[in-house]
This record gives C-alpha cells, sequence and structure tokens, in this order.
C-alpha cells in the first residue's frame, strides 16, 4: 500500500507546482479545448421562473448551514429549484463571449456542467435534467424515479432517494486544461466548490437541507448520465430538501 509520498496524489500536486525558475521555460502540453457551452438539442426544455430574491440574510444562512442528510415527503417548487440553480451557476453578466456567473471560475471557462436528478417536485416530473445556462432553462434527459439508482452509485447514500432532488456536478476538463494545462484540474475542483457552497447558502436561505456528496462509484453516475467519463466525469453531488426533524 503506497504512502503519502508515493502516492498519485502527492505526485500529482507535485508535477503541477509553480516554480519561478522553471514556470516559463516548461514545455506548454498542447489540450484541444472543448465547446464552452453544453446544450441538449433534442431534450424537452422546461423554462425555470425568473428568480425572485427575498429578504434573506446571508450571515444567517452562513450560521445555519450544516450538511442535512434525512427529509420530508414535501416537493419543492420550481421557483425554489430555479433560486437553487440560479445560485449554482445563473448568469449575472457578460464580458465578450464570456457569461459571468455567481460563482467564480479560473479564466472564466467554466468547466462544470450541472444536472438534477428530481424525485419530488410540485410541478417537474421525476426525472434526469440538465442545466442550461444560456437560456436559463432544464433540458429532461430522461423521465423516471432515478433515486434508488443514484443511491446505489453513491455507495448506499440513502438521501438521494429521500431527497427532493440532488445536483450533480461533471467536469469537461478540456475546457481549463486546454489554458491551464495539468495544473488546471486544481481549478476544476475549486470551481466546483464555489459552486457547491453557492447552493449550501441558498438552501440554507430558503429553509431547506443540503448534504455535499464526495462518494460515489464515478462510472456508474457517469452511465447513468451517459458521459463517457473521460471528455466529461462526475464530479460532486448535493442532495436537497425539507429537512425531517
Amino acid at each position: 500500500m503506497p504512502g503519502y509520498r508515493s502516492s498519485l496524489g502527492f505526485k500529482f500536486l507535485q508535477a503541477t507546482k509553480h516554480n519561478r525558475l522553471e514556470l516559463l521555460r516548461r514545455e506548454r502540453e498542447e489540450i484541444t479545448p472543448a465547446p464552452w457551452f453544453k446544450v441538449y438539442p433534442d431534450a424537452p426544455r422546461v423554462t425555470l421562473p425568473r428568480p425572485s430574491f427575498g429578504p434573506e440574510n446571508l450571515w444567517e444562512s452562513l450560521l445555519r448551514r450544516r450538511s442535512i442528510r434525512r427529509y420530508t415527503k414535501e416537493p419543492l417548487t420550481l421557483r425554489e429549484l430555479s433560486l437553487l440553480c440560479f445560485a449554482a451557476q445563473g448568469v449575472t453578466g457578460e464580458v465578450g463571449r464570456y457569461l459571468l456567473r455567481t460563482a467564480p471560475s479560473a479564466g472564466a471557462l467554466y468547466p462544470i456542467e450541472t444536472y438534477l436528478f428530481v424525485n419530488r417536485m410540485a410541478d417537474l416530473a421525476p426525472g434526469i435534467y440538465h442545466l442550461e445556462v444560456q437560456d436559463f432553462v432544464l433540458e429532461q434527459l430522461a423521465e423516471g424515479a432515478f433515486g434508488e439508482a443514484l443511491t446505489e452509485a453513491s455507495l448506499s447514500q440513502h438521501q438521494c432517494a429521500r431527497a427532493a432532488v440532488v445536483f450533480v456536478w461533471s467536469a469537461i476538463p478540456r475546457r481549463t486544461m486546454s489554458k491551464y494545462g495539468s495544473r488546471g484540474v486544481r481549478y476544476i475542483f475549486m470551481d466546483v466548490a464555489h459552486i457547491c457552497q453557492n447552493l449550501l447558502l441558498a438552501a440554507s436561505a430558503l429553509g431547506l437541507g443540503a448534504c455535499p456528496i464526495g462518494a460515489f462509484f464515478d462510472d456508474e453516475v457517469n452511465e447513468l448520465l451517459g458521459l463517457d467519463g473521460e471528455e466529461e466525469t462526475v464530479i460532486y453531488l448535493t442532495s436537497v430538501g425539507w429537512p425531517a426533524e
């Protein structure tokens, strides 16, 4: 069993360090970029309501935020889901081709895609959806109950079936690595952490419970979404629902 210094993680950190003497002399990794946006053109589309913001206080949201794994069977509304999606990846500005969002991204490259496993919504059919950020719509990829399948793929973490919705984030590494090379992998995980924290605070502000999930069988979740696990791969999940007492 490898120790710390012989582990893949350690070797990656060492290999991707910036060094003043080597930075400008380092051979550039030629990585072809990926398209800036992902769209499922043949998928049915659900327009999300324009977010309407309440009087929630950021500091109160920070104080209340906890990882909540037990939820009631009360569904979310489309307005609530819209606010969560906006907090995660809502567009807040435009500079040239760049659509600036609620969460920062290295080089404004936005390598993260957002998928939703919907279990219980008041006005949205259960199924799997993709958040199309340009038009702020949900693209329906599959209809049906996938909570149990996601539970099995996430090492039997039952909140995936109990939650009203589970946000699943994937990475398209080429978007970031085409500019930053292998060091860009570091930035990809920073990006998804920014997004997740926005979602957690938005859930807290709405009185919802949420729990990030990092343990899952990568390719089993990829298979549920039809991802190849190479050009695009799942890297993080978060369950959201009304907290059970």
